[in-house]
C-alpha cells in the first residue's frame, strides 16, 4: 500500500492530498529515507512526520487489504 493512503487510511494524515503534499515536501521518511507518496509501506516500517518543529515516530504494525480501517495498524514511539 502506497504510503499516502496508509497515511489517511490510518488516520494520522486526515486527506490524502495532504499526505501527498507532504512527501512532495520531504516531510515524510521511512526507516530514515526521505521517500516519496508512491513508497509502498511493509510492516516493522518506521515513519517518522515533520509538523512544523514537532515530529511525530511510529511503527507500522498491521497493513489493512482493503478500505477497511482497524485499531491497530500503528504503533507511536
Amino acid at each position: 500500500m502506497r504510503i499516502d493512503k496508509f497515511l489517511k487510511l490510518s488516520r494520522v494524515i486526515k486527506r490524502r492530498t495532504v499526505a501527498n503534499d507532504a512527501c512532495d515536501s520531504g516531510r515524510i521518511s521511512v526507516n530514515g529515507k526521505v521517500v516519496k507518496a508512491s513508497y509502498e509501506v511493509k510492516e516493522g516500517d518506521i515513519v517518522e512526520i515533520g509538523f512544523g518543529d514537532k515530529t511525530s515516530k511510529f511503527q507500522i504494525i498491521d497493513i489493512p487489504n482493503s478500505q477497511k480501517i482497524t485499531h491497530e495498524m500503528i504503533k507511536i514511539l
